[in-house]
């Protein structure tokens, strides 16, 4: 059994529990704090499919399956990179009321060590605590995001075809549009 290791990254939001957990769960539009992904889904329930694809719906970067959806203070899943063979892992999102705000809490669980996936979580983690305090406590993303998420939709062209969404269908509900 390959060893593995666990991320964590915390951060104080001065908003309500109901935005942040709006941020990490909306299927309406992209996610800004996810690297600008939109979550597609079968349902946000225990054993409910995810995919985040780019806004236009062409690629898909990760998939998982849910295993538990507790609105709106835990939020977990399988986690598995669509460009990489890296065994999969479990991502959670705990969100904790406390004085002034909420506590958020990334963790990844069960990254195989030495591997891409892990180098990519190490530091995505940080990216998206921060990410995500930006757009609930100002309303928008930081200037250096948004010229990274441009920067990325503009060489979309470029994605793996092993990371085409045709490759990761929402199994049995024909994926026509996200839940």
């Amino acid at each position: 059994m390959p060893e593995t290791e666990t991320f964590v990254s915390k951060i104080f939001i001065a908003g309500s529990i109901d935005a942040v957990w709006r941020e990490i769960t909306k299927t309406d539009e992209p996610q800004g704090a996810m690297f600008n992904n939109r979550m597609h889904t079968d349902g946000l329930a225990l054993g409910g499919q995810i995919r985040m694809r780019t806004p236009d719906g062409k690629y898909t970067g990760v998939i998982g399956e849910i295993l538990e959806f507790d609105p709106p203070h835990r939020f977990a899943h399988t986690f598995r990179f669509t460009h990489l063979e890296d065994a999969e892992c479990v991502v959670s999102y705990d969100l904790k009321e406390v004085d002034g705000g909420v506590e958020f809490t990334l963790t990844s669980k069960g990254v195989a060590v030495g591997s891409k996936t892990a180098k990519q979580m190490k530091s995505g983690g940080g990216f998206i605590c921060k990410t995500l305090k930006a757009i609930v406590e100002k309303g928008r993303l930081p200037l250096h995001v948004w010229t990274i998420y441009h920067v990325l939709k503009a060489l979309s062209f470029m994605a793996p075809a092993a990371t085409k969404s045709e490759n990761w269908p929402l199994k049995g509900n024909g994926d026509a549009q996200p839940a």
